[in-house]
């Protein structure tokens, strides 16, 4: 079975259009059934902004169509709102190239404790993404970037941001409620806030490479799961000089 809307001989005017890519400026063309597309001037992935897979909740052929997906197919949504969200993040940050490298290598670090992990996919990563999205607003109010003041005003742009690429209600909140204390965790925490703990852990000593015995000490004491430590220590084995760790 064919979707009917995937049928380009009922596609009306619009349904291929183009944008600008948003990392060069150069004209990247969609078709309105892309998920993503690579900009052929920078090599850069970027999302179809225009793609919406809410005909599935009211399409009589729904069940059978998802089922004939691929398995990975299941996740579109969720890819398509991740790499909305990393524009978004992108757009927002704008020439601050250190916040923007900061948050992809949360992300990827996300990405691989993920594998490892019981957690919910769409809210680590939307928190990774986001989760110093305050800092901006911060140094401009407070001249600081402050843990305090990240999680004071991170939440209110991650809502915006959030609700305007239509992400659901509960993940708005739950990114929201990470992204306030993220800096800061509490004796109960969610697995998806350890996740995203130990990731921006895991990019901050990439980013810093502390001394080894402060390194070590981090690794021993510091992340919140088990597959959060046994990635650092894979990451900085003794060789780069950190000491055994029980």
């Amino acid at each position: 079975m064919r979707c009917p809307g995937q049928d380009t001989s009922t596609w009306k005017p619009g349904d291929i259009f183009e944008i600008s890519c948003p990392h060069c400026g150069r004209p990247l063309e969609f078709f309105k059934d892309d998920v993503t597309r690579t900009c052929r001037s920078c090599s850069r992935k970027v999302a179809n902004p225009r793609l919406d897979f809410g005909c599935a909740a009211h399409c009589a052929y729904a069940e059978q169509c998802l089922q004939e997906l691929p398995r990975d197919g299941l996740s579109a949504q969720d890819q398509l709102l991740k790499a909305r969200i990393a524009q978004a993040m992108e757009g927002y940050f704008g020439s601050d190239t250190r916040r923007i490298e900061h948050a992809l290598r949360v992300a990827q670090q996300a990405e691989e404790l993920l594998k490892h992990g019981q957690a919910d996919h769409a809210v680590v990563l939307a928190a990774a993404y986001l989760h110093d999205i305050g800092i901006r607003q911060a140094e401009a109010l407070y001249q600081s970037a402050d843990p305090r003041y990240q999680h004071e005003l991170g939440p209110p742009v991650a809502r915006k941001i959030l609700l305007d690429l239509g992400a659901d209600a509960r993940l708005i909140e739950e990114v929201s409620d990470i992204i306030g204390h993220h800096h800061s965790p509490g004796p109960q925490e969610t697995q998806n806030f350890k996740v995203l703990y130990d990731a921006d852990l895991l990019a901050c000593l990439e980013e810093e490479s502390p001394e080894p015995d402060r390194l070590t000490a981090i690794v021993r004491d510091s992340f919140l799961t088990d597959c959060g430590r046994a990635r650092a220590r894979w990451l900085f084995d003794p060789e780069k000089g950190l000491k055994d760790v029980v």
